[in-house]
């Protein structure tokens, strides 16, 4: 199963934790659909990112596939992107998961492969992928990005044991990993990224990066990035929770109805914003909230 089926199956969970509000997150999400058939970024712009989050929301609160009409706008919107040879890294990586989950790959196979062979001048010298071209190493979001659009389009990423060795070389003094090379201190997301790809490639998870994860939990629930920042965001929460999911960590004692809380208490107006700060509900975070609040239903 690729990163986005198993994420999707996790978020579908969350409906149990929101019996009352299932209703008001899909019509904030159906707000959300621009008439070109993208999703809005917070400029109320379609954006290839944030359409990625809006269909897996949409497809998670509704617990199922895209109605046809949605469909068929979506395709209208992403073909002009062709092979993605003009994105950046990320919107090429969305492109692909947009053709992934909500379209078919197979229909479009002169686009997957431009798509392929675009990801593939993004690899680094070192054997894994770095959102700038020509970079003589990798770092954990580009390295997870990558074996996403691989298992979306083909199931295989190629090199795993470049992709591998790339982040293992990103691990911090601390015990977790950090994002680039050169960094001293690790990150809740990229130590989270890091353990998933790992797990998803066949390796062991370090137990040491765990326990540093189990760490940056709040005592009020939900986890901050870093420990010099130490507010909690639901990027943070989200990616946390389903890294140590995915090391057979528990949440003990009452740790997993705090990071609910924590999660609802970031709700508004049917969507989820991205920290107690934040007063914007975005489809980004509307999909984190939804990740964290199924894997908080004891989805495994």
């Amino acid at each position: 199963m690729s990163l986005a089926r198993d994420m999707l199956g996790i978020a579908r969970q969350a409906r149990s934790r929101l019996p009352e509000a299932a209703d008001r997150v899909a019509a904030f999400l159906q707000a959300q659909a621009a008439p070109d058939g993208g999703f809005r970024d917070r400029s109320g712009k379609s954006d290839l990112y944030y359409t990625v989050f809006g269909l897996l929301a949409r497809m998670a609160i509704e617990d199922g596939p895209p109605p046809p009409a949605v469909r068929q706008a979506l395709r209208r919107y992403v073909e002009p992107f062709g092979g993605g040879g003009a994105l950046d890294f990320v919107h090429l990586s969305c492109l692909a998961r947009c053709w992934a989950i909500a379209l078919d790959p197979r229909e479009a196979p002169d686009i997957a492969a431009g798509i392929l062979g675009r990801m593939e001048t993004f690899r680094s010298a070192d054997g894994g992928y770095h959102a700038t071209l020509g970079s003589a190493t990798g770092s954990v979001y580009a390295c997870f990005l990558a074996l996403g659009t691989y298992q979306d389009l083909v199931g295989e990423v190629p090199d795993p044991d470049g992709l591998l060795r790339c982040v293992k070389s990103l691990r911090t003094e601390d015990g977790a990993f950090a994002n680039e090379r050169g960094l001293k201190l690790g990150l809740t997301p990229a130590t989270a990224a890091a353990l998933v790809l790992m797990r998803e490639l066949g390796q062991p998870i370090p137990a040491e990066a765990a326990e540093w994860l189990w760490a940056r939990m709040h005592p009020d629930g939900g986890f901050f990035a870093t420990p010099e920042i130490p507010i909690p965001d639901l990027l943070s929460t989200a990616t946390a929770l389903r890294a140590l999911a995915c090391a057979n960590v528990p949440l003990v004692g009452n740790a997993a109805d705090r990071c609910a809380n924590f999660v609802r208490g970031l709700y508004q107006d049917g969507g989820f914003c991205g920290h107690p700060f934040d007063s914007d509900p975005d489809c980004e975070y509307t999909f984190y909230g939804l990740l964290a609040l199924g894997l908080l239903g004891g989805q495994p």
